[in-house]
């Protein structure tokens, strides 16, 4: 992994552990944008096709990361705007049910709107309490992040998948912003209806770019009215014949920002996706059982069998400065620090962390 880190300048500053608050740009990135930008100072217009094609380049690679039909992927400037587009064509009557204090931007999209909602707590009996209340309530729609971001809290994966199969008429949404990137994911075969996600976190592809997976049901699901002349592909006779992924991406879209999306997919490739995984579980895990020694999770997150990369520790504004003043990069987020382990962090960074704690503790 040494020469993966030494891609990142800032971890020459210290140690970053605030992926979750942005994922640092890298070396071959930059060189691939500062290059992308000068074609378009030398050659302006005549960039034109060449642009078009990275886009649906950009398209293709995403579905094949998340193993998902290109044609039923939406690259959209973030997951905010792209899930706002999507409830805005949902029907009123629908019952959806949320997680209290799950990122604003997933519940707000839902209760800034006329739908019937009902709430249940990230508790360590989540899944069982979803099953109730979906089969209680009537739900339509379950919507929820796949990993909580104040403190990684993860969803049972698999659980998902078998909600869908004993509810196949059950709608999932998920907010993949601080998953994607991190394992190894089927779309196809997960049982979410829609994956939506921002890539400036675990992707690492900078601000500006995102997308949406839909499954063929969602697509029968809603009923979109948004439009423009770049979802018919620029062509007047396909007014009346958009596809429901491209009713998403009504106006152009920016090369640069989705072609540093497919530049950083295709970098964790090559680093491999697989690699990345276990590299992602086995840090958590000596960082869960870490931390829960020295007692700064909330039971919550000890008593679950699995975790995201995500944690949040016990910390007031002295021991955040404590561990800022070392060049730990992390934020505080609800009563807590948080901290957030990528592919670039070793188990050194963690025992230093520990060691800087314990200084305080």
């Amino acid at each position: 992994m040494e020469k993966i880190r030494k891609e990142f300048p800032v971890l020459r500053k210290g140690i970053y552990v605030d992926t979750a608050t942005y994922g640092p740009l890298y070396d071959s990135l930059m060189n691939w944008r500062q290059g992308h930008d000068l074609d378009f100072l030398v050659h302006a217009s005549d960039m034109r096709e060449r642009s078009l094609k990275l886009i649906s380049d950009t398209r293709s690679t995403v579905g094949d990361f998340f193993k998902c039909k290109w044609q039923n992927v939406s690259l959209i400037n973030n997951f905010s705007t792209g899930l706002n587009v999507l409830l805005g064509g949902m029907d009123k009557k629908k019952k959806v049910l949320l997680l209290e204090n799950d990122y604003p931007s997933v519940n707000w999209s839902f209760e800034n709107r006329d739908f019937k909602i009902s709430y249940t707590k990230a508790a360590n009996n989540l899944e069982e309490r979803l099953k109730e209340i979906i089969a209680k309530d009537h739900i339509n729609v379950l919507a929820l992040s796949l990993v909580q971001w104040v403190d990684g809290f993860m969803v049972d994966l698999g659980f998902l998948k078998n909600l869908k199969k004993e509810h196949p008429d059950l709608i999932i949404i998920a907010d993949g912003t601080q998953f994607c990137g991190t394992r190894t994911f089927d779309f196809e075969t997960s049982g979410i209806d829609v994956l939506g996600a921002s890539g400036y976190k675990w992707l690492l592809a900078g601000y500006g770019n995102g997308f949406m997976l839909f499954s063929d049901q969602a697509k029968d699901t809603f009923s979109l009215n948004s439009i423009g002349f770049n979802a018919a592909d620029g062509n007047f006779d396909q007014k009346n014949d958009i596809r429901f992924a491209k009713k998403f991406e009504p106006g152009h879209l920016s090369c640069l920002n989705f072609g540093s999306l497919k530049f950083s997919l295709e970098y964790m490739k090559s680093i491999g996706v697989e690699r990345i995984s276990d590299h992602s579980l086995k840090i958590s895990q000596l960082a869960k059982e870490t931390f829960s020694e020295m007692g700064l999770l909330k039971e919550t997150i000890m008593r679950r069998k699995g975790h995201s990369t995500i944690f949040n520790i016990k910390g007031n504004d002295r021991i955040f400065q404590l561990l800022r003043n070392n060049n730990v990069h992390c934020a505080q987020r609800g009563e807590g620090i948080r901290l957030g382990f990528h592919f670039y962090n070793e188990e050194s960074d963690l025992n230093e962390i520990v060691r800087i704690l314990k200084t305080a503790l």
